[in-house]
């Protein structure tokens, strides 16, 4: 069986964008048109002949429109192997027309749960009599046609009208293979659903994950991996999957990964004033908050103007002019933004390659989720890291307590500890990084690079001294000895952040406690693989 002619099709759609033009055009060639409800009606209001489904079961639609199609008249039509005689059979002893067409897509369970509905409303989202439909034309696809995406009304109408108002198998095939996805794709965020809201399990048995192909990526890290970028259904979040292109070059893996990183980084300051991040290879390479944009872009490139060619910017205000025109001084690939301002768009239109992103709101760093990574025969899968901490959650160790401006950069140099690889090391000064020594195997390594680059940026600035001297400076996870807390002495570090914890914090505090240091512990450590 290859092409199969188009004589009967059952349309029952939750959502009727192009319902009626897709009824005209099969209507065009000769198709017996079967609907339900409100799909009838709106067929019947433009005009189109509609035969009922209960005329077709010879029962009413009935307990608020829970049975309706569960009938075998109608999925004896769809399941029926149209070229076996025992099936022909059947068809013929029990009245059973073949149905060779069904557009069917179902009820919206996924937004009806982010609107906050009740249980009962969100109970009664569950499609049954749509899946069904869906995966027996689906089963039959030798002879079903199934359509679940109103995007695939036109290729189904052009394919009818080049051949004589039939599907070929590969058409067939290919709808049959999308529903299945959607089918697959609803039960999983149902399931979801029933597991981490209703039940409050965190880790159930099975877990289905539901995504949505929004891209085709050139390759993926490196130009032999293959790529592509899927998002969640059910909205809810404003991160870097849904932001807005405003122009630029495709994005690549690395460019999404990245400005990922940076958006994540920047939405810690949402509620704060004006920051700028600017990220390479997903570790922040020079964060600061001033009280200008642009101030806060200056203070952060001059942490590492190294770094920062070819990086990812991410700002938490709407982009203006003159911090846009601050970013066109050298090479960015991506800057991501809420919204920007027609002064900062012209600006940018000089750079072609420049990627704008545009966000809306910026996601809420505290909110829930899981974070998912792919092992050797598994996946790893945890809460995502939505800890945060306040000045009260802090515990002073050290017989010196902090000045207000050095708990202030302290809390400012964690935040960013928390978003760096680790081992993580960060000192910062009047609200922006001074270095930062990221992803090394020891913690005095990071802390070494992190005060070698504070250096080197007051070389090149021409500062008189490093913005080490004076600063704070924060450790992801626990000083294992005191080399690493030294090693921020005598970069001119006055205060430290850190989780506390080790066995050697009685040495570690004594260092600190001998080097005239305030340090603070938090309870709270952010490794960052």
């Amino acid at each position: 069986m290859t092409d199969v002619k188009i004589r009967r099709a059952l349309l029952s759609v939750f959502d009727k964008a192009g319902l009626v033009d897709l009824g005209h055009a099969l209507a065009g060639h000769g198709v017996e048109l079967v609907s339900t409800g409100g799909s009838a009606a709106a067929l019947r209001a433009a005009g189109l002949a509609v035969r009922d489904v209960s005329e077709l079961t010879g029962f009413p639609e009935m307990m608020d429109g829970r049975v309706k199609t569960l009938h075998p008249m109608v999925h004896g039509g769809l399941l029926a192997v149209r070229d076996d005689p025992a099936h022909a059979a059947a068809m013929d002893a029990h009245g059973i027309g073949a149905i060779d067409l069904v557009v069917s897509n179902l009820y919206p369970f996924e937004r009806t749960v982010a609107s906050g509905a009740a249980r009962d409303e969100i109970i009664e989202q569950i499609d049954i009599g749509g899946p069904s439909m869906v995966r027996s034309a689906a089963k039959n696809h030798a002879f079903v046609t199934i359509v679940t995406d109103p995007a695939d009304y036109a290729a189904l109408i052009a394919e009818m009208t080049a051949n004589d108002g039939a599907t070929t198998l590969e058409t067939r095939k290919l709808f049959a293979a999308k529903a299945f996805a959607a089918t697959a794709a609803y039960d999983s965020a149902i399931a979801g659903w029933f597991a981490h809201v209703d039940q409050g399990q965190r880790f159930p048995d099975r877990v289905a994950v539901p995504m949505i192909k929004q891209a085709e990526l050139r390759y993926g890290e490196n130009p032999h991996q293959i790529a592509a970028l899927y998002t969640q259904p059910g909205g809810g979040v404003n991160g870097i999957g849904q932001a807005r292109q405003i122009q630029g070059k495709e994005l690549s893996y690395n460019n999404l990964n990245d400005a990922d990183a940076a958006l994540e980084l920047v939405a810690e300051f949402r509620d704060g004033p004006p920051t700028v991040v600017i990220v390479k290879h997903a570790n922040p390479c020079g964060v600061a908050s001033a009280d200008t944009l642009i101030a806060a872009y200056e203070a952060a490139f001059a942490c590492d103007t190294v770094s920062a060619f070819g990086g990812i910017i991410a700002v938490n205000r709407p982009l203006d002019g003159p911090t846009a025109e601050a970013i066109s001084g050298i090479f960015t690939e991506v800057v991501a933004a809420p919204d920007a301002d027609e002064a900062a768009r012209a600006v940018f239109a000089r750079k072609k390659n420049l990627r704008l992103l545009l966000t809306g709101d910026l996601p809420d760093p505290a909110r829930r989720g899981r974070a998912m990574k792919s092992i050797a025969g598994g996946f790893l899968i945890q809460s995502r890291d939505n800890g945060t901490i306040t000045a009260d959650d802090l515990k002073v160790v050290t017989q010196r307590q902090p000045t207000e401006q050095e708990l202030a950069d302290a809390l400012f140099a964690w935040t960013i500890a928390k978003h760096t690889k680790s081992n993580a090391i960060v000192y910062a000064r009047d609200g922006a990084t001074a270095g930062i020594g990221a992803g090394q195997m020891n913690r005095l390594e990071s802390a070494r690079i992190a005060a070698w680059k504070a250096r080197d940026a007051a070389d090149k600035a021409g500062w008189g001294t490093p913005r080490t001297i004076g600063s704070a400076v924060a450790s992801d996870a626990f000083f294992p000895f005191a080399d690493g807390l030294l090693a921020a002495v005598e970069a001119g570090a006055t205060a430290v952040i850190q989780p506390g914890g080790s066995i050697k914090d009685a040495d570690v505090i004594a260092a600190a406690d001998e080097a005239g240091l305030a340090m603070i512990f938090t309870g709270m450590r952010h490794f960052r693989h």
